[in-house]
């Protein structure tokens, strides 16, 4: 007995039809089919997470290119028995910088045609065992120009295969005797690279303490397939772009606390003549605003002086437009950083919580005491100037516009959870719930969205409440970039008793630790709470004195582990690195980045040794399971439909 005719409805006719405009045959259909079939029981890519980086361009190269650990793993596999253990760190020391260690290299006579001959086969057989989880078309796309067809035979005919044993030698001596080793070299490690991790995430604070957050964007900005989750540290850089004074002034103060000014002025473009020429007229002797990092090279020590003051007139500047910024807001609950008001200019003293407190600077030329918050003519002309030069600097926007395409505040990715501080809650353990400027209120990850909307808004619209917003999200006790009471900044500036300086946490950093939390955020983004994962920076883990960076039963991670040169001293550590592969997930730890000569000349890494593989995959995870994966699958049940249509004449396929 025939089986019935399948009955459509009007829209699934519909949907039909626009299927079989992209596949309008039977055999394209089965054949797209046949291939989504096989490639999603490939096994998983490698994800890699960092955060925190700061600015600190070196470090983060030397880890991308090494993958936290994944090259030296693949190459101690390969090559434990045929190679010494310094062999091995020579050969991986070569992919992450091949011009710069052939160089050395050759200079130490090493290089000769049996070493590019040897060299070459090794890796074109690493190359070989990266690229085995891709389809051959991804690992196409990803070859280099002008190599693509000799890679692409190499790395598809095995010198152990007896036929073909002479054509694969043949190709490795012809690649020699033309020259076009040392090109082909650079070639292989790249691709090595690019396939031994398959996306990378990076979960805030790409600016700020370091001196070249602009060569990290452009390196991220190369990346075959990369995501940010904005830190408040990037949030107040793209809310400067987006025309906010506070934001402006906030990154100067950054820029000249700790003297990373090449950024604003060598690659931006921003002028800060006028600033410094302010200064210099208004203050005099500013040692307490003195640049943290004063051997940079920017600038000569008797320049110190001068980069002072400015610190002090920016800093003076920002904190009258945060108190006319949170005056437009009382929503904010951030009146306690109303503090101009709060001192005392003739005993030069200021009332904090009901305390009086010394100051140890009592110089306010600019600070009218009967209207403390208001610019003088002078600081207004210069904060305008100022937000302008950010406005329209095009290289400025060229990073912050990546920043906002490939970014977000948080990301939902296979099965975990990505932000870079916090969800807010309440000391019980629920969502905190948050009113914004337009009068709603919100919590969880309904909050969550209208940050990330209005950050959007800042940028493209720049309405003064979105803009006003963005500040908030730098700073703001409800941020979830932010998530503490407040930041001291007037405090550490001005008083010299510490215990002023408080910044105190979020109940969320505490409660978070705990599996009961960890589950209930996981179950509000809609996750699996026995399988995802929340994934944090923001705030350092202390290795140091033994604290670990996974907790809630495996069910929290945090990656800051110190990756910015100013925080090693507490932390212990430069900074860890989260690896999750097919098998499973490891956490990585890094010791302090020697620098890039180092690296080349003494085959320095910066792996740490107590690496922790924390959970491992019941059994190997493909790419069905992931969210790829699924989308595949739902494509697969699509065109096994449209197959079934054609196949009873619903949808005629062209002839």
């Amino acid at each position: 007995m025939d089986n019935p005719k399948t009955t459509y409805t009007k829209e699934q006719l519909k949907i039909l039809r626009l299927l079989a405009a992209e596949y309008p045959s039977i055999a394209l259909a089965s054949a797209t089919l046949v291939n989504l079939n096989a490639l999603s029981n490939l096994p998983k890519g490698t994800e890699h997470f960092m955060s925190d980086l700061h600015g600190e361009a070196e470090a983060f190269e030397h880890i991308l290119n090494n993958c936290s650990g994944v090259i030296r793993e693949k190459v101690d596999t390969l090559f434990y028995r045929a190679m010494s253990e310094e062999s091995r760190r020579t050969l991986c020391t070569l992919i992450y910088y091949p011009t710069e260690k052939m160089e050395e290299l050759r200079a130490k006579g090493i290089i000769g045609p049996e070493w590019y001959r040897i060299t070459l086969y090794r890796l074109v057989d690493l190359a070989r065992s990266v690229a085995s989880k891709y389809t051959r078309a991804k690992v196409r796309e990803a070859l280099p120009a002008g190599y693509q067809y000799i890679i692409d035979e190499l790395l598809h005919t095995s010198g152990e295969e007896h036929d073909k044993q002479e054509y694969y030698r043949n190709i490795i001596d012809t690649v020699i005797e033309v020259g076009q080793s040392e090109a082909f070299i650079v070639a292989l490690c790249n691709l090595i690279k690019r396939m031994a991790v398959d996306r990378l995430h990076v979960v805030g604070d790409i600016y700020d303490r370091g001196n070249h957050a602009d060569r990290i964007l452009d390196m991220l900005r190369e990346h075959h397939h990369v995501d940010i989750q904005w830190g408040n540290h990037d949030i107040v850089w793209m809310g400067a772009a987006a025309g906010s004074a506070a934001c402006v002034a906030t990154v100067l103060n950054s820029a000249l606390q700790y003297n990373t000014l090449s950024i604003v002025e060598n690659t931006y473009g921003i002028s800060l003549r006028d600033l410094i020429g302010f200064a210099q007229e208004t203050y005099r002797d500013s040692t307490w605003f003195m640049p943290r990092n004063p051997d940079d090279a920017y600038y000569v020590k008797n320049s110190m002086d001068n980069l002072a003051k400015a610190h002090k007139a920016i800093a003076i500047i920002l904190f009258k437009l945060e108190g006319q910024l949170i005056r437009r807001h009382p929503e904010f609950g951030m009146e306690d950083r109303l503090v101009l008001d709060k001192i005392d200019y003739e005993n030069n003293t200021v009332t904090l919580n009901g305390e009086v407190y010394p100051l140890n600077d009592g110089h306010f030329p600019t600070i009218d005491p009967a209207d403390p918050y208001a610019l003088t003519d002078a600081e207004q002309s210069l904060i305008d100037s100022l937000t302008h030069a950010f406005r329209h600097s095009k290289a400025l926007h060229k990073h912050v516009e990546f920043l906002y395409n490939d970014g977000s505040l948080y990301k939902l990715c296979n099965g975990n959870l990505l932000f870079h501080g916090c969800v807010p809650m309440t000391a019980d353990g629920q969502f905190e719930q948050v009113t914004s400027f337009d009068g709603k209120t919100r919590q969880g990850r309904a909050y969550m969205d209208f940050c990330d909307k209005t950050a959007r808004a800042a940028f493209y619209e720049r309405g003064q409440n979105e803009l006003d917003f963005v500040y908030y999200l730098w700073c703001g006790r409800q941020s979830p970039l932010f998530g503490r009471e407040k930041m001291t900044t007037f405090e550490r500036y001005f008083v010299a008793d510490q215990k002023t300086w408080t910044e105190k946490k979020n109940p969320y950093y505490d409660l978070v630790e705990s599996y009961e939390t960890a589950t209930f955020i996981l179950r509000e983004f809609g996750l699996d709470e026995k399988t995802g994962h929340i994934i944090n920076g923001h705030v350092p883990v202390r290795a140091a004195i033994g604290e670990p960076p996974v907790k809630a039963h495996g069910r929290y991670i945090r990656i800051d582990g110190g990756f910015c040169r100013a925080y090693h001293d507490r932390t212990g550590i430069a900074g860890y690195t989260l690896i999750y592969t097919s098998k499973g997930l490891r956490l990585v730890s890094h010791s302090p980045f020697e620098g890039k000569k180092a690296a080349v000349r003494q085959n320095r890494d910066i792996l740490a040794t107590n690496d922790v593989i924390f959970e491992m995959m019941p059994q190997r995870m493909l790419v069905r399971d992931t969210d790829y994966g699924k989308r595949i699958i739902e494509r697969m049940a699509d065109l096994r439909a449209l197959l079934d249509a054609y196949r009873e004449g619903v949808v005629s396929p062209e002839s």
